[in-house]
């Protein structure tokens, strides 16, 4: 039995277009053993439009949310990493600049409380959890699948900020998916931008950026593309079939989220893990492994 116990913050995009993240989250946790308990009255951390409109605004919110993660016990546990990336930079920079600090302890009513660890939920599974502790957890181990681990801009960037893993070359990702069974392969655009938020106001740059992250991955041999960000899996997945037509191409790549395929390897079945959401079906793919 595991004793970890965390404050999750979901954020926005996991209780809407990222549900299958949220429901994989709390079913692995649970298969787990590692207790997650919802921050009450949460809001959005402002993501990434915020802090290009109003700086005190996105530190702000982050900073209130940091507050109200203080009333559950444990660290506090982000899927996200949009999330992740804004409440981590919120400590950084309020450590660091005392009259920023101040403006936000002013416009949030509260003392602001940095010491809490803020934790994406790779570094719980690899590091609190523990890698050898997970390998005892894999019931159905991800055998002859090949994983193309998709860190993107925010997972370790920038450099003084996540210290989740070596910034330049991570491998967190990989230890984790191959924890559970799976053959990670090697891939030039793992770390590459895929347009992010511009989905939407420059979809033409997303599906330029978004091609060369599937077709690095495709030639590298990877029967999937795994993900730890839900902007980053909307790019890639639902934006796939446009892509695949713009460049006269076909990809297939299914796009997971971490806790699917680990979800899956700890024999989960696909309904608890939201595979039927994924607009590229991953039911071919996981039936020729005998994954199902």
């Amino acid at each position: 039995m595991s004793d970890l116990k965390y404050a999750y913050y979901p954020g926005c995009s996991l209780h809407a277009s990222a549900g299958e993240y949220d429901l994989s989250t709390r079913e692995l946790f649970k298969a787990l053993n590692i207790g997650l308990t919802e921050v009450p009255d949460w809001f959005c951390c402002g993501a990434t439009p915020a802090h290009n409109v109003d700086e005190l605004l996105s530190l702000s919110l982050c900073a209130k949310n940091l507050e109200l993660a203080e009333q559950v016990e444990g660290d506090l546990a982000v899927a996200c990493a949009a999330c992740f990336s804004r409440l981590k930079f919120t400590q950084h920079t309020l450590d660091e600049n005392a009259a920023k600090r101040k403006q936000v302890e002013k416009a949030i009513d509260a003392p602001v409380r940095l010491d809490g660890a803020v934790k994406h939920l790779l570094e719980i599974l690899a590091k609190d959890f523990g890698l050898d502790h997970l390998k005892d957890k894999i019931t159905k181990p991800l055998a002859g699948l090949k994983v193309a681990c998709y860190y993107g801009c925010l997972l370790t960037r920038p450099p003084e900020v996540p210290n989740l893993d070596c910034v330049e070359a991570p491998t967190i990702m990989e230890r984790v998916v191959e924890a559970a069974g799976a053959e990670t392969v090697v891939w030039t655009h793992r770390m590459e931008c895929c347009g992010a938020n511009f989905t939407l106001s420059r979809p033409g740059v997303v599906i330029q950026l978004s091609n060369a992250i599937l077709d690095s991955a495709k030639a590298a041999g990877a029967d999937c593309i795994m993900v730890g960000c839900p902007l980053c899996h909307g790019n890639l997945d639902i934006r796939q079939k446009e892509i695949e037509g713009v460049y006269s191409t076909e990809y297939g790549l299914p796009v997971f989220y971490i806790t699917q395929l680990v979800g899956l390897a700890c024999g989960l079945s696909a309904d608890k893990l939201g595979l039927d959401a994924l607009i590229v079906n991953p039911m071919p793919l996981l039936k020729e492994k005998q994954l199902l």
